[in-house]
């Protein structure tokens, strides 16, 4: 798949990154997508001012910078778990949606966002506030429907006028962070700041909220899960927002206001299917206990979750109880109490699932007991060997016990498979090839994992210092015309940030 897309948004709370949106204005659009049977029809999407190909790149303009955010979630467990739940739901989508991309994003309030391309966000708020796996994914959908239905092209050609001139406030953080090669953590911040601002600017009409709700609808019952899940869910979101008006509180529903007009239309669809009894996986409460230990800022609110999940840890059974003590296993680990995290995983069961084996992995190397975590990560890979997080860990282990040789190829071979979603990867191909003494190839491949996360500043000077080491005219040749296609990248990002700029 192709990794490189943009985020359409959805009213998100104040991050920023939700306010890629409202960037994607003034751009050329495709001609609307046929209307499926039962969706309102709200005419063409402006095809003469925002392409898809331009959204694509707005969005991974916007996520370059995004990723350095201290809110951004760069966790391989949770971006796999979302992105599969979102391409799931995407596939039974009302239109063509590209492919979609989820990330975390630490933050207690309940929000998603979608940016222009696929880009979509998810509060670990949401997450944590979620009863059921139905409940998140009816949010992911309601998301996906309004990239289908290319609501940002439509709300981009009816910006008022102090949204255009924060979206060009926007683009030009954008390019000053360019400017300081794609490394300047302030501004990345500062620019997500601005996009938090235009945001608020940002409002779909009643029409665009009912229509995502219908694709989104249509999406969570075609894939399988119980479409009283967005009932629920919506309704706890309608009484989260009047309880906290004026608190900041109830984000999502603030920014996509919930009607009785729209909540009955939900529960009128979902009277009138079958009932669906859908399993949660053992992934969502592994994830979601997670996400409760995480999205902690503070000792009071770090507090508060480890009280939480004790409390679980207590009263549940099952697979939910196994989460709460992994949850508790994974704040001692955060807190450097390693033998209090060990008791707490083997309450949990140290082999029932992925989460729980790449925590024994952690263990061990924080231990410094490398070939204890090598044993455990070949045995974890081999079990669930589609879990990148897992692969991850076994390629770290390879490394932590100096087998860099046997990193590089199994890394080589992860890459082909999982390349695009896990741009890291590359990295730590390029530390494995750097230690043994290639350390063209380890620029040229540490360019590669800049390319993919849109620091192309950076994957210039990474080839620039490669074409300097090598001493192979056919690989500085090869080398010569990687610069070339990163400037011509770099080049044409500039273009477009100088348009909105203007």
């Amino acid at each position: 798949m192709n990794r490189r897309h943009t985020i359409f948004r959805y009213p998100i709370v104040k991050r920023g990154l939700a306010g890629a949106l409202s960037l994607a204005l003034a751009l050329p659009a495709a001609p609307a997508l046929a209307q499926p049977v039962g969706l309102p029809s709200m005419g063409a999407a402006s095809s003469a001012d925002l392409s898809p190909a331009l959204e694509r790149q707005l969005g991974e303009a916007i996520m370059a910078q995004g990723r350095r955010d201290p809110t951004y979630i760069n966790d391989p467990e949770l971006t796999q778990y979302l992105t599969t739940m979102g391409r799931k739901l995407a596939t039974y989508s009302p239109g063509t949606v590209p492919d979609v991309e989820m990330f975390g994003v630490r933050d207690p309030e309940i929000n998603a966002f979608a940016m222009p391309g696929g880009f979509i966000g998810v509060n670990s708020g949401l997450i944590v506030s979620s009863t059921s796996e139905s409940e998140l994914a009816s949010v992911l959908a309601h998301e996906i429907g309004h990239v289908v239905q290319r609501h940002i092209a439509r709300g981009m050609t009816q910006q008022s006028q102090s949204g255009v001139v924060m979206m060009a406030s926007m683009a030009a953080a954008l390019l000053a962070a360019l400017a300081g090669a794609g490394g300047n953590l302030a501004m990345g911040v500062a620019a997500f700041g601005q996009a938090a601002a235009i945001n608020r600017q940002l409002g779909f009409s009643r029409d665009a909220e009912r229509e995502a709700d219908r694709a989104g609808f249509q999406m969570l019952t075609k894939a399988g899960y119980d479409p009283n899940g967005m009932v629920r869910m919506f309704s706890r979101l309608m009484s989260a927002s009047r309880l906290n008006e004026g608190m900041g509180g109830g984000a999502w529903a603030s920014t996509h206001p919930l009607s009785i007009e729209r909540m009955s239309d939900i529960q009128n669809r979902a009277r009138n299917l079958p009932a669906e009894r859908h399993a949660d996986s053992d992934d969502f409460w592994y994830v979601r206990a997670k996400m409760r230990v995480i999205q902690g800022r503070d000792a009071v609110s770090l507090r508060t979750a480890g009280q939480q999940l004790q409390d679980e840890a207590r009263t549940l059974t099952g697979v939910r109880q196994s989460a709460a003590y992994y949850g508790l296993a994974l704040q001692a680990f955060q807190r450097n109490n390693l033998d209090e995290a060990r008791r707490y995983l083997d309450q949990a069961g140290a082999d029932r699932g992925p989460q729980l084996a790449r925590l024994g992995i952690d263990l061990a190397a924080a231990s410094k007991d490398n070939a204890k975590a090598l044993e455990l990560a070949t045995a974890a890979i081999r079990r669930w060997p589609q879990q990148r997080a897992l692969g991850i860990a076994y390629a770290q282990a390879l490394q932590g016990v100096g087998r860099h040789a046997d990193a590089q190829a199994y890394l080589r071979d992860r890459i082909k498979q999982w390349g695009d979603d896990e741009p890291g990867l590359y990295q730590m191909l390029a530390q494995s090839e750097e230690h043994n003494g290639q350390p063209v190839q380890a620029r040229r491949d540490m360019a590669r994992y800049y390319v993919l996360t849109g620091a192309y500043a950076a994957a210039e000077a990474q080839l620039q210092q490669a074409r300097g080491l090598s001493k192979d005219f056919y690989e500085q040749s090869q080398i010569d015309v990687q610069i070339r296609e990163v400037k011509d990248k770099l080049a044409a990002e500039r273009d477009l940030l100088e348009r909105f700029k203007g």
